[in-house]
């Protein structure tokens, strides 16, 4: 399993980079060509666009992973262990509770937007709205595997803010 999830990430990485290296050579491809002949390539804002919409949500679900997201711990590092439990888990649930709003929100952006389409590559507006909903379950799952870290495997709060993505496929193991 702990392969898989390995993979899997990495994958998501390099799809990351992907997103990025597309979208700054149309970008720069797209204002040379504007600037020297006065003419752009219409399509290439779009997949730029595109590009960088995935970019972001993947990237959420990056840095929920290694729990890179903005936290501010001044408070969580000066209270009881049994404080920390709590306002983990309350943390933990909001974020799985926003997570649940964003996959709703998406999933019927998705279907009030099925056929439409964007105007130069005729990319499916769902596909756009898709994003959401990938990021809102990926991050969900997270969330829920963050909480079953805290109760279940007894590891510290301390110890997971600071948890990077290998130590993480260790208990990925131990879950299994």
């Amino acid at each position: 399993m702990k392969k898989f999830f390995d993979t899997l990430f990495k994958g998501i990485e390099i799809l990351i980079a992907v997103f990025l290296a597309v979208m700054i050579v149309l970008t720069f491809l797209n204002v040379v060509l504007r600037y020297m002949f006065n003419k752009g390539l219409a399509w290439s804002e779009e997949i730029a666009r595109l590009c960088f919409i995935y970019l972001v949500y993947l990237g959420s679900i990056g840095a929920m992973r290694d729990n890179q997201h903005l936290i501010i711990d001044s408070v969580l590092s000066r209270v009881p262990s049994l404080a920390q439990k709590i306002i983990y888990t309350l943390v933990q649930a909001g974020i799985i509770w926003i997570m649940i709003v964003l996959v709703r929100g998406s999933w019927g952006l998705m279907m009030q937007n099925i056929r439409d389409r964007w105007v130069v590559t005729h990319f499916p507006w769902a596909g756009v709205y898709a994003a959401g909903l990938i990021a809102g379950v990926s991050i969900a799952i997270l969330a829920v595997i963050n909480l079953v870290r805290l109760f279940v495997l007894k590891i510290s709060v301390p110890d997971l803010l600071v948890m990077k993505s290998g130590s993480e496929s260790e208990e990925m193991d131990a879950i299994q």
